[in-house]
């Protein structure tokens, strides 16, 4: 069966790094679009970065220039590199899959099939 595992969330200071994983599991990554997503206390949720099928990476314009996303078709994860955290930053955040085929160019954050879990990310000194 299909499933996305977040991990690597926990407690930073304010311009600190965290990298988070998105570990996949029953399917092949290289097929698949996926989506970094967050959501803070009190607000919707909100996708802040998409790798496609492709390999193409996007970014929600918050975390441009900061958060990097790769994927490691081999080992079946996805990575997250977050950089100069913010308290801003703090919120849940969930990895997510959307099926496309070889060779996608571009993201559709709403277009997401499958969920992780989620992962809290706490920014505070």
């Amino acid at each position: 069966q299909l499933q996305l595992e977040e991990s690597g969330g926990g407690l930073v200071q304010p311009g600190g790094s965290l990298r988070l994983s998105c570990a996949a599991s029953g399917f092949t990554l290289d097929r698949y679009n996926i989506g970094w997503f967050r959501q803070a206390p009190g607000k919707e949720r909100e996708g802040i970065s998409c790798i496609s099928s492709g390999g193409r990476a996007n970014y929600f314009e918050s975390v441009q220039g900061r958060f990097t996303i790769s994927r490691d078709n081999a080992k079946t994860i996805v990575y997250l590199q977050m950089n100069s955290l913010k308290p801003e930053d703090t919120a849940v955040y969930y990895c997510a899959a959307d099926f496309t085929g070889y060779g996608s160019t571009g993201c559709n954050y709403g277009a997401m099939n499958y969920w992780g879990k989620g992962t809290l990310v706490t920014i505070s000194s």
